[in-house]
């Protein structure tokens, strides 16, 4: 039976095979995707928290359990590759700040999107995930993410996953070599599985892999978790979970747990593939200002999906 103890002890030699096996890639840093000191693998994106400067941010994840963050954006900038913590003077304080609270950084969250038919709107976009992936690379930071992102009006479907599919090859080739992978959010109009799928075989390449967004492929593309998790679990290399309502045409954001996501399923459905990187906490604080401050959600998530952990642990 798998334990919590051995869950997070054996976590970086499971990934490393889990990566190297499904994208021929060589394991990107897994030794620094297993909890530490004991915590379980959860994190939380820095967007539920834009009023939280760096220091706060990573105090509160290590006082609440967390064993790491993701980057999305810090207090007023989104652009990482322009704050301070990030530059290359102050890395080796904010890689020892990190350290010191037992925290990983799991990604970074770039803006780019890759459906831009336009050739120099395309280059604004690829230049984008290329600096994200030399400031990952500079960190030793494993994945970027980026977005497909959406269908193009008055372009074929076929020339859209193509255009994706491409920019995907082109960052992936570029990451290899910095030990970086680069991961599409299943986000926008890309987030059912067949879709997705087609886009890793366009693509074809060991650089890339796939962020579950599992809010979405649930709520836009009405896949159950099992279904998702069978489909994609081969590339899924980062999660983002979150609980929602119906909301008059929209959906409104809820504490984790007391909305209509199944996200015990997801993390049920990712623990029994044996997926072994982090379950973050994506709360859209920094865009939906008005749903619960991430000093309650955040603490909220983490003592929730310890115990959906601990639960599917325990059933393994």
């Amino acid at each position: 039976m798998i334990t919590r103890r051995t869950f997070v002890g054996s976590a970086a030699a499971l990934l490393a095979a889990g990566c190297t096996r499904a994208t021929g890639m060589r394991p990107v840093a897994a030794s620094r995707l297993a909890g530490a000191n004991g915590r379980l693998p959860i994190g939380f994106s820095t967007l539920g928290s834009p009023t939280w400067d760096w220091l706060t941010t990573l105090d509160f994840a290590a006082a609440h359990g967390y064993s790491a963050i993701e980057l999305r954006g810090l207090l007023d900038q989104m652009d990482l590759t322009k704050r301070a913590e990030f530059q290359a003077e102050r890395l080796a304080q904010t890689q020892r700040e990190l350290r010191d609270r037992s925290l990983v950084v799991t990604d970074l969250g770039a803006s780019a999107h890759l459906h831009e038919m336009d050739p120099a709107k395309r280059e604004i976009q690829l230049a984008e995930a290329r600096r994200y992936i030399d400031l990952a690379s500079a960190l030793g930071v494993p994945y970027v993410r980026v977005f497909g992102n959406n269908y193009v009006p008055g372009v074929s479907r076929e020339q859209t996953l193509e255009r994706v599919a491409r920019s995907l090859r082109e960052l992936g080739e570029y990451a290899r070599p910095r030990n970086v992978q680069v991961l599409i959010e299943t986000h926008g109009d890309f987030t059912d599985s067949p879709t997705l799928l087609e886009l890793m075989r366009r693509a074809d390449s060991p650089g890339v892999a796939i962020l579950w967004d599992a809010h979405h492929t649930f709520v836009q593309s009405r896949e159950s978790p099992e279904t998702t998790v069978r489909e994609l679990g081969a590339y899924i290399r980062h999660t983002h979970l979150k609980d929602s309502v119906p909301a008059g045409t929209g959906r409104r954001y809820v504490l984790t747990g007391t909305g209509e996501v199944p996200v015990r399923r997801q993390v049920e459905a990712l623990v029994r593939i044996g997926y072994r990187g982090f379950y973050n906490f994506e709360w859209e604080k920094r865009w939906e200002p008005t749903i619960e401050e991430p000093e309650v959600a955040i603490a909220h998530f983490a003592t929730v999906v310890t115990g959906y952990l601990r639960d599917a642990l325990g059933k393994s």
